[in-house]
């Protein structure tokens, strides 16, 4: 298994304690990816999905859909009943919700959709929100946890049962065959199948970079002067806020996530911070910010994960990506399917989340306007994004596309004074790269690669360092 998240780690154990010979590795730790930087909602209420799922491609995906990840919940709650597993686990009703009259009719149709399609939905008008709401959906019995604790918690029962763990392991390529090898930055791996469950497939024959589109989102966390509203809550309209609380040190934190955007797209990112804290201050008297990270996820142009086969014609070499910012059922879903797909059983969920699927009515017109999107940056920001200041004139903690030695460098002076530059090209498929103030990193508008100062990958789909142009 490629990727120590929770669809890595959920698959790792579920493989090694059905006899299988499983090796699990992971870039940095387990958990400590994407998987440990969302809201960690565990709900099948993934905005308002359902009645778009159930228009563009019929009831019956849009119920497996729901059924799965309704299963998904139930089974990591069961896993850590089962486990004793300590991760803040606790029941929540998770509600969408809109401020507008002219919004209503959607929320009335999606309660609607996901009542028919067996879901444990309600039309409510009256939330536990500080501020005016015209109309919600209402999932009852949904979940929150520490999706780092948790996760963490099932690679070592993977490796409880038999699995071969190693974090710091970097893999680089995957040839299909038999058996395959997995090239990595400690040496190779010869495996009879090998899973990539590393957020975005770095396979490039998948074309998935092609057929799922990252976003980046931003939280910020402290404590509210009045108790946190009971429930998990996130706005359909406008620009998204993402509520729940958690437990800290005897208090509950209230975390605020939303302003998504294209990654690479804003270098301003800052600003994105600074309007969460606003909303945190002014609806629920949140004082200090104790915290505040960001984090992406692909989105596939249908709004159903990609879970199976690398291509069409490959037997042995499996990938799950495209969950949606709503990975930690998603990516227990993918688990379950791949779980017995490597084993060389059926699944009943295999047809919904097919990996090599293209339904035109869901989504053709949505890679074709993503892939445009694409195809702009890679020519257009060639000649808009050159550098005009000389390294030398960056301050301190500023980063940006500057001249150094007559080229255009990605260039950034840390707080101790020091100079940094590397080429601002995406070693992925060599888009030029953005700047990323918040972050401090170097992001790509094409297909979501992220790079640190010193030209380290820190997300896919690269998997080579930028190469530095000081030594």
């Amino acid at each position: 298994m490629l990727g120590g998240g929770i669809t890595g780690a959920t698959l790792a154990a579920l493989l090694a304690e059905a006899g299988v010979d499983v090796v699990l590795l992971d870039m940095n730790r387990f958990g400590h990816g994407v998987t440990g930087l969302t809201t960690a909602k565990v709900s099948s209420q993934h905005g308002l999905i359902y009645d778009r799922l159930s228009s563009t491609q019929g009831d019956e995906h849009a119920r497996t859909y729901g059924e799965a990840n309704e299963a998904a919940l139930a089974w990591i709650a069961q896993r850590i009943a089962a486990h004793d597993i300590e991760c803040d686990f606790r029941r929540r009703p998770a509600y969408t919700y809109v401020t507008s009259a002219a919004k209503r009719s959607d929320v009335e149709r999606e309660a609607e959709t996901a009542t028919r399609l067996g879901l444990p939905a309600h039309f409510v008008e009256a939330l536990p929100l500080p501020y005016p709401v015209e109309a919600a959906v209402r999932f009852d019995d949904q979940a929150e946890f520490d999706s780092y604790r948790y996760t963490a918690a099932l690679a070592a029962q993977a490796g409880v049962a038999g699995a071969r763990l190693a974090e710091h392991t970097r893999a680089v390529q995957v040839h299909d065959g038999a058996p395959c090898r997995v090239e990595t930055d400690h040496g190779a791996l010869l495996a009879e199948q090998v899973a990539i469950c590393t957020h975005f497939p770095f396979a490039d024959r998948s074309l998935s970079f092609a057929r799922a589109f990252p976003m980046r989102s931003y939280c910020v966390a402290g404590f509210p002067q009045n108790p946190p509203p009971d429930g998990m809550f996130i706005s359909a309209e406008g620009a998204t806020r993402s509520i729940r609380s958690t437990p800290s040190a005897g208090r509950e934190m209230l975390i605020v996530g939303g302003e998504g955007h294209k990654v690479g797209t804003d270098s301003r990112t800052g600003a994105r911070y600074e309007r969460l804290t606003a909303f945190a201050r002014e609806h629920f008297g949140v004082e200090e910010i104790e915290y505040r990270w960001s984090s992406q996820d692909p989105h596939t142009a249908d709004h159903i994960p990609f879970v199976g086969p690398v291509t069409p014609v490959t037997k042995r070499v499996w990938m799950a990506t495209g969950y949606g910012k709503w990975g930690m059922t998603n990516g227990t879903v993918a688990a379950m399917i791949l779980a017995e797909r490597l084993q060389g059983h059926d699944h009943p969920w295999t047809s919904t989340f097919e990996s090599n699927r293209l339904r035109v009515r869901a989504s053709v017109a949505e890679l074709a306007k993503e892939n445009a999107q694409v195809g702009f940056h890679f020519l257009a920001d060639r000649v808009r994004l050159s550098g005009r200041r000389a390294l030398e004139d960056l301050a301190k903690g500023e980063g940006g596309l500057v001249k150094h030695v007559g080229e255009t460098v990605g260039g950034y002076r840390d707080e101790e004074g020091g100079l940094h530059a590397v080429s601002p090209t995406c070693t992925h498929l060599f888009c030029r790269l953005n700047w990323n103030e918040a972050e401090r990193s170097w992001d790509c508008p094409c297909h979501g690669s992220r790079f640190d100062v010193d030209g380290t990958v820190l997300e896919g789909p690269a998997v080579r360092d930028l190469e530095r142009k000081l030594t």
